[in-house]
């Protein structure tokens, strides 16, 4: 099978000298990525070859290592492909839209702590003592000491490999490193869990699990009117604090995916079955919401949700489809009767052909999980050879 990538993040815990010496690094690196960018921006953002042709030796003669100037070239024309990328997907705008003409006009800047890969030339691990010796403008730190969970230290070595980004994060640095994990043989499934996402429940499953709720939606209410106080002062404090907020939410989001698809998923290995899951793939276009809604189908991170759910079955061998969503919410799924009139409300499902009485999002799940027992077979089907 082949190798997944996964991150691990690991805390340094530098000695003071040692943090100096790290913060003094990431703020030259930025800072000449950002001269870097601005020679980029007016050639017109060449390849990275040509890039290098213009901008090599001057880092050189800045102080930076051989490695180090080719990262910080490479970083800086990853940055642009990002940005076209984004401005071709319309997450900036339409042509002409001031948003996007902002974005366009200038060159891509780097925060003075943001991430600097390091390779295995410039970052070493030594894992029995959980050290790392890392390169710094201020010579080479050794036996610079980190810590992460156990379950992180389990992944991390045995499976480490390329690149780790060092980041510094409210004064304290962090290594974002790359790990290649086997995946495991997936199993024949024993039928299908369906996963219906939402918005009063942010994932409903076909065995009766249900995530989220008053209380995740309670949190999600409590940050708006946080945010919106806190815009109105229009304050350099209030902006700082607004940062750290939109932190502070992530963080709790992406902790709650990982609980939510970690049930998920343990619950299927634990019974062989396979995972069904809707297509997320343009789940905010398609979804049509009264305004007070749409508040919260944007404030969460369903693609997040997805991509955590499809790594852990990957880790674990659990076989996993996408199918299509459309009109699962007003399916029956004990007779196959279509009508929009069967969801009654958001949490209701009054069957008109058979009567039937259910919640409206479980029935949506078993749904999801009907069709994606279908897809399973389709494919496994269209793998067996023809008769002759």
């Amino acid at each position: 099978m082949p190798d997944m990538k996964i991150v691990t993040q690991v805390k340094l815990m530098p000695e003071a000298d040692q943090a100096a010496a790290l913060g003094a690094t990431l703020r030259t690196v930025n800072d000449l990525a950002c001269r870097v960018s601005a020679v980029a921006f007016a050639h017109g953002v060449p390849r990275e070859y040509e890039l290098r042709r213009h901008t090599y030796a001057h880092l050189r003669e800045q102080g930076l290592g051989a490695q180090a100037a080719q990262h910080v070239i490479k970083k800086v024309r990853d940055a642009y492909t990002t940005l076209h990328a984004n401005i071709r997907a319309g997450n900036y705008g339409k042509p002409g839209s001031k948003r996007r003409r902002k974005v366009e006009s200038k060159p891509v800047a780097f925060r003075p702590g943001a991430g600097q890969p390091y390779d295995d030339r410039c970052l070493s691990w030594q894992y029995d003592q959980q050290t790392v010796s890392i390169w710094t403008t201020a010579g080479r730190l050794k036996g610079v000491r980190f810590t992460c969970s156990a379950e992180a230290f389990k992944v991390l070595q045995p499976y480490r490999k390329g690149e780790s980004d060092l980041i510094e994060r409210d004064g304290v640095f962090y290594l974002i490193a790359t790990c290649e994990v086997p995946e495991a043989e997936r199993y024949e499934p024993d039928g299908f869990i369906g996963v219906d996402l939402g918005i009063e429940n942010i994932a409903t499953a076909s065995t009766g699990y249900l995530a989220a709720g008053r209380g995740l939606n309670r949190y999600r209410k409590r940050q708006l009117a946080l945010r919106a106080k806190l815009q109105k002062k229009r304050t350099k404090s209030a902006k700082r604090r607004l940062k750290a907020r939109a932190r502070k939410e992530a963080r709790h989001a992406a902790n709650q995916n990982h609980i939510i698809s970690k049930t998920i998923v343990t619950e299927a290995e634990r019974t062989s079955a396979g995972i069904s899951l809707e297509e997320l793939k343009g789940i905010r276009q398609r979804v049509r919401l009264r305004k007070p809604q749409r508040v919260a189908l944007h404030s969460w991170a369903f693609a997040q949700l997805g991509d955590f759910i499809v790594y852990k079955a990957r880790r674990a061998g659990v076989p996993l489809v996408f199918v299509d969503p459309a009109y699962t919410s007003q399916t029956c799924a004990e007779c196959g009767h279509v009508d929009k009139r069967n969801r009654v409300d958001q949490g209701l499902f009054i069957c008109r052909g058979c009567g039937v009485v259910a919640h409206a999002d479980r029935n949506s799940s078993h749904n999801i999980a009907t069709r994606g027992e279908s897809v399973w077979n389709a494919g496994r089907e269209s793998r067996v050879p023809a008769t002759p």
